[in-house]
């Protein structure tokens, strides 16, 4: 799917501004933004420290209704840059409150405080939180998928079910 420039093919406002297209890749959004000094590792051990979580509790990000999470750093110049990239399956809306309150219940910050112009009242602000977002946001011009318009939730009980198949398969034999 092609989208334009805007990032939208009509304007609907949503509560914190416009809303994006589903697109066949669900929905989604990519921040770039320039990493605080000094915070490189900050960042990295966040990685890990999402890993962990995971791992301890693998349905700790479900409330986020998540297909893919992509982290890239980069420089640009003698500057290092936070690129951020999500697909998931609700809007942006959506998706910003149940992160914000997936931050609070479980204590663990968000990445977005190692990159410059993060607001401190994240918290207690959820607006924001959305501004910085929208702010760094960069609409994707193209987007494909291979299961187009597909869940999350419709992936993984398409999976349990060729697990069980094969299992049942398994116990003819």
């Amino acid at each position: 799917m092609a989208i334009p420039a805007e990032g939208y093919f009509e304007l609907q406002r949503g509560r914190y501004g416009p809303t994006y297209p589903r697109t066949p890749a669900c929905y989604g959004f990519s921040i770039i933004a320039k990493v605080i000094p000094g915070r490189e590792a900050a960042i990295r051990a966040y990685g890990t420290r999402i890993e962990e979580a995971v791992a301890a509790d693998p349905e700790v990000l479900a409330p986020l209704r998540l297909h893919y999470l992509r982290w890239v750093l980069f420089d640009i110049g003698p500057d290092l840059y936070f690129q951020y990239q999500g697909i998931f399956d609700t809007d942006f809306d959506k998706y910003t409150e149940d992160a914000v309150g997936l931050f609070a219940a479980t204590g663990i910050e968000t990445v977005f405080t190692n990159l410059e112009g993060f607001p401190a009242d994240w918290r207690e602000n959820p607006e924001s939180f959305v501004k910085f977002v929208r702010e760094h946001h960069f609409p994707s011009f193209l987007e494909y998928g291979e299961y187009p318009f597909v869940t999350a939730d419709e992936i993984k009980k398409a999976l349990r079910l060729k697990a069980a198949f094969a299992d049942m398969l398994d116990q003819m034999q």
